[in-house]
Protein backbone atom coordinates (compact mmCIF):
# COMPACT_ATOMS: atom_id res chain seq x y z
CA UNK A 1 0.00 0.00 0.00
CA UNK A 2 1.36 3.55 -1.18
CA UNK A 3 2.28 5.83 1.52
CA UNK A 4 0.14 9.12 1.77
CA UNK A 5 1.46 13.08 1.47
CA UNK A 6 0.66 15.00 4.67
CA UNK A 7 -0.82 18.09 5.45
CA UNK A 8 0.55 20.40 7.10
CA UNK A 9 -1.13 20.16 10.47
CA UNK A 10 -1.68 16.49 10.55
CA UNK A 11 2.32 16.42 9.86
CA UNK A 12 2.65 18.74 13.18
CA UNK A 13 0.55 16.33 14.76
CA UNK A 14 2.71 13.62 14.28
CA UNK A 15 5.67 14.87 14.85
CA UNK A 16 4.36 15.78 17.90
CA UNK A 17 3.32 12.61 19.22
CA UNK A 18 6.85 10.81 18.39
CA UNK A 19 9.95 9.92 20.60
CA UNK A 20 12.26 12.59 20.33
CA UNK A 21 14.95 10.28 18.63
CA UNK A 22 12.21 9.12 16.28
CA UNK A 23 11.33 12.66 15.92
CA UNK A 24 14.79 14.09 15.05
CA UNK A 25 14.95 11.05 12.07
CA UNK A 26 11.68 12.64 10.28
CA UNK A 27 12.82 16.03 10.80
CA UNK A 28 15.84 14.37 8.86
CA UNK A 29 13.74 13.01 6.55
CA UNK A 30 11.64 16.51 5.39
CA UNK A 31 14.72 18.45 5.56
CA UNK A 32 16.58 16.72 3.14
CA UNK A 33 13.74 14.12 1.06
CA UNK A 34 16.61 11.17 2.38
CA UNK A 35 14.10 7.97 2.59
CA UNK A 36 14.42 6.79 6.45
CA UNK A 37 16.72 3.69 6.07
CA UNK A 38 18.91 6.52 4.29
CA UNK A 39 18.74 8.80 7.94
CA UNK A 40 18.82 5.85 10.32
CA UNK A 41 22.13 4.61 8.54
CA UNK A 42 24.05 8.03 8.73
CA UNK A 43 27.16 7.52 10.52
CA UNK A 44 28.25 9.75 13.59
CA UNK A 45 31.71 10.78 11.72
CA UNK A 46 30.19 12.26 8.42
CA UNK A 47 27.51 14.46 10.36
CA UNK A 48 28.70 17.90 8.91
CA UNK A 49 26.37 21.15 7.77
CA UNK A 50 26.87 19.37 4.40
CA UNK A 51 27.57 15.94 3.21
CA UNK A 52 27.35 13.08 0.87
CA UNK A 53 24.89 10.26 0.92
CA UNK A 54 24.76 7.38 -1.29
CA UNK A 55 20.97 6.20 -1.48
CA UNK A 56 20.37 2.26 -0.50
CA UNK A 57 18.13 1.83 -2.77
CA UNK A 58 19.29 3.59 -6.01
CA UNK A 59 23.17 3.38 -4.90
CA UNK A 60 23.15 6.68 -6.23
CA UNK A 61 24.74 9.79 -3.97
CA UNK A 62 23.33 12.98 -3.35
CA UNK A 63 24.43 16.04 -1.60
CA UNK A 64 22.60 16.68 2.01
CA UNK A 65 22.53 20.43 3.70
CA UNK A 66 21.35 20.31 7.61
CA UNK A 67 21.05 23.70 9.00
CA UNK A 68 22.79 23.87 12.41
CA UNK A 69 20.08 23.80 14.66
CA UNK A 70 19.27 20.55 13.05
CA UNK A 71 22.88 19.89 12.94
CA UNK A 72 23.27 20.43 16.92
CA UNK A 73 20.25 18.11 17.88
CA UNK A 74 20.74 15.18 16.07
CA UNK A 75 24.73 15.10 17.69
CA UNK A 76 23.40 15.83 21.14
CA UNK A 77 22.24 12.52 20.91
CA UNK A 78 24.07 10.63 18.24
CA UNK A 79 26.16 7.18 19.52
CA UNK A 80 29.81 7.05 19.19
CA UNK A 81 29.25 5.31 15.50
CA UNK A 82 25.82 6.24 14.45
CA UNK A 83 23.69 9.30 14.38
CA UNK A 84 20.76 7.82 15.22
CA UNK A 85 22.20 4.61 17.82
CA UNK A 86 19.62 1.82 18.21
CA UNK A 87 18.53 -0.23 21.32
CA UNK A 88 21.41 -2.96 20.71
CA UNK A 89 24.80 -2.11 21.21
CA UNK A 90 27.11 -0.72 18.10
CA UNK A 91 23.33 -0.95 15.43
CA UNK A 92 21.79 1.80 14.23
CA UNK A 93 18.28 2.22 15.02
CA UNK A 94 16.22 0.72 13.00
CA UNK A 95 13.31 1.97 9.64
CA UNK A 96 10.71 -0.04 11.43
CA UNK A 97 11.06 0.93 14.66
CA UNK A 98 10.77 4.81 13.25
CA UNK A 99 7.53 3.51 10.96
CA UNK A 100 5.99 1.97 14.12
CA UNK A 101 6.39 4.92 16.45
CA UNK A 102 4.61 6.88 12.65
CA UNK A 103 1.88 4.95 12.69
CA UNK A 104 1.12 4.97 16.23
CA UNK A 105 1.57 8.87 16.46
CA UNK A 106 -1.26 8.73 13.07
CA UNK A 107 -3.59 6.56 15.01
CA UNK A 108 -3.31 8.62 18.17
CA UNK A 109 -4.51 11.75 15.91
CA UNK A 110 -7.29 9.35 14.08
CA UNK A 111 -5.69 9.92 10.81
CA UNK A 112 -6.76 8.10 8.64
CA UNK A 113 -4.85 7.91 5.63
CA UNK A 114 -1.26 5.23 5.08
CA UNK A 115 0.85 7.16 6.56
CA UNK A 116 4.31 6.10 7.01
CA UNK A 117 8.05 7.94 7.20
CA UNK A 118 7.98 7.92 3.84
CA UNK A 119 4.93 10.28 3.76
CA UNK A 120 8.07 12.92 4.81
CA UNK A 121 9.82 12.60 1.60
CA UNK A 122 6.51 13.27 -0.05
CA UNK A 123 5.81 16.28 1.83
CA UNK A 124 9.69 17.44 1.29
CA UNK A 125 8.77 16.86 -2.39
CA UNK A 126 5.88 18.94 -2.67
CA UNK A 127 7.22 21.88 -0.89
CA UNK A 128 10.58 22.13 -2.47
CA UNK A 129 8.53 22.21 -5.88
CA UNK A 130 6.28 24.88 -4.42
CA UNK A 131 9.62 26.99 -3.56
CA UNK A 132 11.61 26.51 -7.14
CA UNK A 133 8.66 26.17 -8.63
CA UNK A 134 10.77 23.22 -11.07
CA UNK A 135 9.67 19.83 -11.35
CA UNK A 136 13.18 18.92 -12.60
CA UNK A 137 14.97 19.96 -9.61
CA UNK A 138 12.97 18.21 -7.24
CA UNK A 139 12.76 14.65 -9.31
CA UNK A 140 17.15 15.52 -9.35
CA UNK A 141 16.54 16.06 -5.02
CA UNK A 142 14.73 13.05 -4.69
CA UNK A 143 16.86 11.35 -7.10
CA UNK A 144 14.31 10.17 -9.03
CA UNK A 145 14.95 8.11 -12.68
CA UNK A 146 11.72 9.20 -14.23
CA UNK A 147 9.47 12.76 -13.42
CA UNK A 148 6.57 10.51 -13.85
CA UNK A 149 7.11 9.08 -10.66
CA UNK A 150 7.94 12.66 -8.82
CA UNK A 151 4.75 13.73 -10.36
CA UNK A 152 2.92 11.05 -8.52
CA UNK A 153 4.38 12.84 -5.23
CA UNK A 154 3.08 16.36 -6.55
CA UNK A 155 -0.29 15.19 -7.92
CA UNK A 156 -1.61 12.97 -4.58
CA UNK A 157 -0.26 16.18 -2.71
CA UNK A 158 -2.76 18.47 -5.12
CA UNK A 159 -5.46 16.36 -4.88
CA UNK A 160 -5.50 15.41 -0.85
CA UNK A 161 -5.64 19.16 -0.17
CA UNK A 162 -8.32 20.19 -2.78
CA UNK A 163 -10.40 17.17 -1.32
CA UNK A 164 -9.64 18.67 2.36
CA UNK A 165 -10.59 22.64 1.04
CA UNK A 166 -13.59 20.67 -0.51
CA UNK A 167 -14.85 19.00 2.77
CA UNK A 168 -13.90 21.88 4.75
CA UNK A 169 -16.22 24.24 2.49
CA UNK A 170 -18.94 22.12 3.29
CA UNK A 171 -18.56 21.48 6.92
Amino acid sequence: MTTEYLLRREMEHVLAALTPSNRLVCRVCLQTGLRVGDVVSLKTRDLKGQFWVTEAKTRKRRRVNLPRELLDQIRAQAGEAWAFPGRKPGQHRTRQAVWADVKRAAKAFRIRQNIAPHSFRKVYAVELLRRCGDVKRVQRALNHSDCATTMVYVMAAELLESKRRGKSKTS
